[in-house]
């Protein structure tokens, strides 16, 4: 069994189902009918079931030694959410195939905005929701080259929709502003 499969295959096995009223939350690449609430059926990850889903990354990406660690591929592999393209384009590319909202849920994909000094914008799974503002996310190269996990990030928002966002760093305080567009959650397998 490939390394991608065994990784997805222990993250299915570790989901927790759940029906969430994402405000928002659409299967279009668009946003939902007048900013109505719709309801999504979304897969729920623990966090074990993402640590889990990192270390065999972590572990894949020893193995094979490449010059370079980027956030898109670890992002894929961490929460099987299987888009292609920078991750300034994942948003888009979610379109029918991957709910889109403004909630964080464990397993979800954050993804950031392109900006002058992320020119392909960036993409952070979603470890643990702290509070509705306030999460944890593993991601990589966020930190040149590493693979960085426990980063805590809040949503700075004025909306409180996850629009802009500050991320913890090593010193323990909050870095610039970050434009947002929101989280690509994995379909639950039912929906």
């Amino acid at each position: 069994m490939g390394t991608d499969r065994m990784i997805t295959t222990r993250l299915c096995a570790l989901l927790l189902s759940a029906t969430l009223a994402l405000p928002g939350a659409s299967l279009a690449s668009g946003s939902s009918d007048s900013g109505a609430s719709a309801v999504v059926q979304v897969a729920q990850v623990s966090r074990e079931a993402v640590r889990q889903a990192v270390l065999a990354e972590a572990e894949r990406i020893r193995e094979a030694k490449p010059s370079r660690i980027w956030c898109v591929p670890f992002a894929r592999a961490v929460s099987g959410i299987n888009i292609r393209g920078d991750a300034a384009t994942w948003w888009k590319g979610a379109g029918k195939t991957y709910p889109k909202g403004q909630v964080p849920v464990s397993g979800a994909v954050l993804t950031f905005r392109s900006t002058g000094g992320m020119p392909r914008g960036h993409v952070a799974v979603v470890s643990e929701v702290l509070s509705p503002r306030q999460i944890r996310v593993d991601q990589a190269n966020w930190v040149t080259n590493r693979i960085t996990v426990d980063t805590v990030v809040i949503d700075i928002s004025e909306a409180n929709d996850w629009s802009a966002v500050r991320v913890g760093n090593q010193s323990n305080s909050f870095g610039k502003v970050y434009p947002t567009y929101g989280f690509i959650y994995k379909p639950h397998e039912n929906s």
